[in-house]
């Protein structure tokens, strides 16, 4: 497959209550989905770039659904950047880790009759995890951005952006805080798919998913 190429179509200032930001509308040749990016300050031949790679969770970022940490990591994101003065917020169209809106729905109806999120994922023919980096770095190098300190607990996708030859310098925790509704769901990212998460109020009787259920999308 080709390397995807991406075109930036429009930019405008958007002032939000941490500052003003910079958002860039991208065109791309490997989907049709409208992915973003959200800058602040001199990105443009910098090095260590405060990065976040946010995959879009309606349910989470605009409905503030307890039952993810998406709404809240798009949030200090964005707070972690305005502190810093610089910094790139990659806003990838790919709901439900790459499964769509619809599907994830389906497979909320799944979690809450006690599958976890990757095996609700699976039930529904579906990868765990079917989101794309590539076209993140592809933004980041339209922007200039010559490497990034990285803000996840996910190290595939450190891994994958270094495989997109994009240099990752550090990575940022960017951990939020667990509640009744996340924690089955934030524990199950931890033991299955090796989010790099502590549990400092984490309960022993809580099993993966027992508790809260996915939303199946950002980080």
């Amino acid at each position: 497959m080709p390397e995807p190429i991406v075109s930036r179509l429009a930019t405008a200032r958007i002032p939000t209550a941490y500052g003003d930001f910079q958002l860039c509308y991208y065109s791309n040749t490997l989907d049709h989905k409208e992915h973003l990016a959200f800058y602040m300050g001199a990105v443009t031949d910098a090095h260590d770039v405060l990065v976040r790679i946010h995959s879009e969770c309606f349910t989470g970022d605009v409905l503030g659904s307890l039952r993810c940490d998406c709404g809240e990591q798009l949030d200090r994101s964005l707070q972690l950047i305005a502190a810093q003065g610089t910094g790139v917020l990659v806003y990838l169209r790919q709901e439900g880790r790459g499964i769509g809106l619809m599907q994830k729905l389906m497979a909320y109806n799944l979690q809450d009759q006690g599958y976890d999120t990757v095996d609700a994922n699976l039930l529904l023919g579906h990868g765990a995890d079917e989101r794309d980096y590539s076209l993140a770095a592809r933004i980041l190098e339209d922007l200039g951005v010559k490497s990034v300190r990285l803000m996840t607990n996910n190290p595939l996708k450190i891994s994958a952006m270094q495989a997109e030859g994009i240099q990752v310098h550090a990575r940022v925790p960017l951990e939020m805080a667990v509640n009744a509704d996340n924690q089955g769901y934030l524990l199950t990212k931890a033991q299955r798919m090796n989010h790099l998460l502590q549990f400092p109020h984490f309960s022993p009787a809580v099993k993966p998913d027992s508790v809260a259920y996915d939303r199946s999308s950002a980080d």
